[in-house]
């Protein structure tokens, strides 16, 4: 990498976790600034504008994301259990800081779905690519046998989706984590029934 690589990928990574906490909106010049230590033109000097530093900050906290589940769900081969990876993960999403400020993906959609074009569109093509993911695994599983037949892979992905963020949701808004633990425990029973 380059001096300017470098210094790029060392403001987005100081900046991750101010965007997924404050949001687009609530982020201010001086929040990066402060996050890097560097002044507002070594900022500019490598970005564009707030608006490409917020889009790299969202492309880094979902890729930490992605890379976590990714290598929790190839250390097996079983899909049942792959699927697990998803309830056990967000139940204890606050072992995991890359998660302590919340599901990037439900953070910027929250915000961005409104005001900010681009980043909303970041956040849906991240939604297409989780749900994407949990219907290969699906598939993947009724044909090695391991998921009854009949499972319909795009409606387990939106039920999924939908209980892991609302829940997610609920245990940010109130700060605890009762409602995220009933939600995944529901949902790995409802994934553990889909067991050949």
């Amino acid at each position: 990498m380059s001096k300017a690589e470098n210094t790029k990928q060392f403001i987005v990574e100081k900046t991750a976790v101010v965007f997924n906490t404050k949001g687009y909106v609530g982020t201010s010049m001086n929040d990066i600034m402060s996050a890097t230590g560097l002044s507002k033109g070594c900022i500019y000097g490598n970005f564009e504008n707030k608006d490409e530093v917020a889009l790299a900050a969202f492309d880094y906290n979902h890729g930490k994301v992605n890379e976590y589940m990714k290598s929790k769900i190839l250390a097996t081969e079983n899909s049942i259990e792959r699927l697990l990876i998803y309830p056990n993960t967000y139940r204890n999403y606050f072992r995991l800081p890359f998660l302590h400020a919340g599901c990037p993906i439900l953070n910027t959609a929250t915000e961005a779905d409104d005001t900010h074009p681009r980043l909303k569109e970041r956040a849906s093509a991240a939604l297409a690519f989780w749900k994407k993911s949990i219907e290969n695994q699906i598939k993947r599983g009724i044909s090695r046998n391991e998921i009854k037949a009949d499972t319909n892979p795009t409606e387990i992905a939106v039920i999924m989706i939908s209980m892991i963020e609302g829940a997610f949701m609920q245990a940010k808004v109130t700060g605890k984590t009762t409602e995220l633990k009933i939600a995944m425990n529901y949902l790995e029973k409802m994934i553990q029934n889909l067991r050949y």
